[in-house]
This record gives C-alpha cells, structure tokens and sequence, in this order.
C-alpha cells in the first residue's frame, strides 16, 4: 500500500520530527516557521509529546536545553532574527554536549528583512555564530522529502555525538508542496544517545576511548551531575585552568572531524565527465539542476554538487571534483557564504558566483546563462 502524502516542507520536517521519537517543542512561532509550530501543537500530543510556546526566542531554545537534559529528545524551528537570538543557547548546547535540534527556515535579512521572501543568509551565522570555537553540524534540505529525511538524520545525529544539529531550511523548501512517499517506519534507522550503566563514579564529561562522546545521564534517573556554560571538568565542575579548556575544546571539535565521513551528505548529477560544476544547495539547487539537464540538452557537459551537510563542509569530495573541472559557478541567495569555502578548496578551476539578495528564487535561465558564457 503507498504511504504517498501531499506534503508541505515544514509539515514534512514536523512529521520527520516526530519518526525521529521527538518529545519536547518549544517555540517562540516566526515566519516562515511557524507551520512546524502549527503541526506539531497538533501532532506531538497525540503522540504523548510536549508543546510549548515561550515568550521568545530564548526562552524557546532554553527550555529545549532543560527538556533534553531529562533525556527528550527535543527541538525547535525559527527564522532569521530568532535564529539570531539563539547564538548563546547555542553555545551552551554545543559546549555541554546537551543534543538538540534547530530547523531554521531561512527568510531575507538583515534585521526583520522580508519575512516572507526566501534567502540562504546563515550559511556562516550557522557555523560561526556563537562565540568561541564550538561544535555544530548543519544540514540543507533540498526538497520536501529531505525535509522529513534531514530531520530524522539530525536527530540521530545528535543523540549519537551530543551535539546541537541545525536543519537549514529557507521559505521555498518550508513552503513548497510535494508528493512524498514516506518510507516504512520499520525501516527507518533512529539512534538514542548512549547511557551510563551505573550511578556510582558517574563523569558526566569524561569521553568515551574510542569516539569520544560521554555517556549521558538524565536528571530524574538517579544520576548526580554538574552541568555549567563555564568551562569544566570531567565531572562536570568550573575550573579556571587553560590547559582543560583546550583540551575540552579540542576534543569537541574533534569529535565531529572524526565522525566526518560518517556525517558527510552530499548529491551529484553528471559530475563524472563534467568541464563546469555547479554547487548549490537547498531552493537553489532545484533550479540548478534544471539548468544543468538543459545545458546538457545543448552539449555543453555542466554537472551538479549539492551538499547535504553544510558543515562540515564536505571539502574531500569537492576537492576531488575541482581538480576536474575548468570552471565552478556556486548559485546561492547570499553574497557569496558557500562560496568561500568552494574557493577555499578549487585548487585550480576558476570560481564564478552567482548570487541573489533580492528575495526571489533563481530561474534556471539565471543560472543557465552563467553555464553558456562559461562554456565558451
């Protein structure tokens, strides 16, 4: 029987949620997120799961911190200016290793912008919003079936590294309708984070041998622990000494360069004899793949990069790709953000960007007419 449904993006993200075994939203609501607000006010009750609306921002991704400190798994969605609200939350999620996840449905910025008009404007803001040098994966649907498939994949990510995820979404992903054929839920993989075996000399941040990930407790199962935004100890404490801090902070961020092959997500179309690449992600690449099947249609071998896992940045496969190719053109609606790390690891081909900020969605003649010139 097909489990095919109609789907907007944001209800998609809501239900892969919800498969994910999502027990805690919180939310302050913010278009163009607030459907994922809507759906799950609707759907995580039913399911024995709790909603919440805060008072703003803050207090929204706060609240996802306690509730996933009991041991929920737990999210919530937001765009531009509440995503900007939540960098210190942010901080401390990735610096206590708590797990959660963060839909962002990007909106034109700066400031309030245009609040129902697509961007992809927090490529960085996602990596390097938060003070210090703190761990985070992010993800980049590119369709409304992505939406339901990231979702649960940055959940399990989460729980297995303890470590905040951020889902990249922007309006037109959010708001387009697809059909979707959702997959068995039997077959689909869910991790939970692992758990300590006994109360007794239990160190909340004393990492695994091998993958360096703590086991971690939740309040409420008879664990004692200390949790604190100030640098710490193994077992939790504040310490004042440098040698700690760096040694937390570099295993934070090790743990995920680690994991990169594992994490890494990317799609390519007739990239193995291409002369031009282009790399675009999430809205941007549904008009980029359109441009380069009919750029192929004219003879002109273009192929296509899109990156899943925005960071890390998949630099290898790219790397590898670059060394091929003449020309790379990188369509994003910012000035340039993935950009920078394409020209970053090009080596020799020649990097042409093609950006918009003027809140509408590329064309495929945009991003065509860009793949013509250079193939001359």
């Amino acid at each position: 029987m097909s489990n095919a449904k109609l789907l907007q993006g944001n209800e998609a993200c809501t239900l892969g949620a919800i498969q994910a075994g999502l027990e805690f939203y919180a939310c302050y609501p913010i278009t163009p997120s607030t459907e994922i607000a809507e759906y799950c006010s609707e759907e995580l009750p039913k399911k024995g799961g709790k909603f919440i609306q805060m008072e703003d921002e803050i207090g929204a991704i706060a609240a996802v911190i306690g509730a996933s400190l009991t041991g929920k798994k737990s999210m919530t969605a937001t765009s531009g200016p509440g995503f900007s609200l939540m960098m210190e939350c942010l901080g401390y999620a990735s610096f206590t290793e708590v797990p959660l996840v963060i839909v962002n449905v990007q909106r034109v910025g700066p400031s309030t912008g245009m609040p129902t008009s697509p961007a992809q404007g927090e490529v960085m803001q996602a990596r390097w919003g938060t003070h210090g040098d703190a761990a985070v994966v992010v993800l980049a649907p590119g369709n409304v079936r992505e939406c339901f498939e990231l979702t649960v994949k940055a959940f399990n990510i989460s729980e297995e590294y303890r470590v905040p995820v951020i889902v990249l979404s922007d309006e037109v992903i959010g708001h387009m309708r697809e059909k979707v054929v959702l997959p068995d839920p039997s077959t689909i993989k869910l991790i939970n984070r692992k758990k300590p075996e006994k109360p007794e000399g239990y160190m909340p941040f004393k990492a695994d041998p091998d993958g360096g990930v703590p086991p971690m407790a939740a309040y409420g199962d008879g664990f004692r622990f200390h949790v604190t935004g100030l640098t710490h100890d193994e077992a939790g404490f504040p310490t004042n000494k440098g040698e700690l801090n760096e040694a937390l902070v570099r295993r934070l961020n090790r743990k995920i360069e680690k994991a990169e092959p594992q994490i890494r997500d990317f799609v390519t179309e007739s990239t193995d004899d291409c002369d031009i690449l282009v790399v675009a992600f999430g809205s941007s690449a549904m008009s980029s793949l359109s441009a380069v099947r009919q750029a192929r249609a004219k003879g002109i071998k273009a192929g296509l990069f899109r990156p899943r896992t925005i960071w890390p940045f998949p630099e290898e496969p790219l790397t590898a790709l670059s060394g091929k190719v003449k020309k790379i053109i990188v369509a994003e609606m910012n000035l340039g953000q993935l950009a920078r790390e394409v020209e970053r690891v090009a080596g020799k081909a020649a990097v042409k960007r093609v950006c918009k900020v003027n809140g509408e969605l590329f064309m495929p003649d945009d991003i065509l007419s860009v793949i013509m010139e250079g193939a001359k």
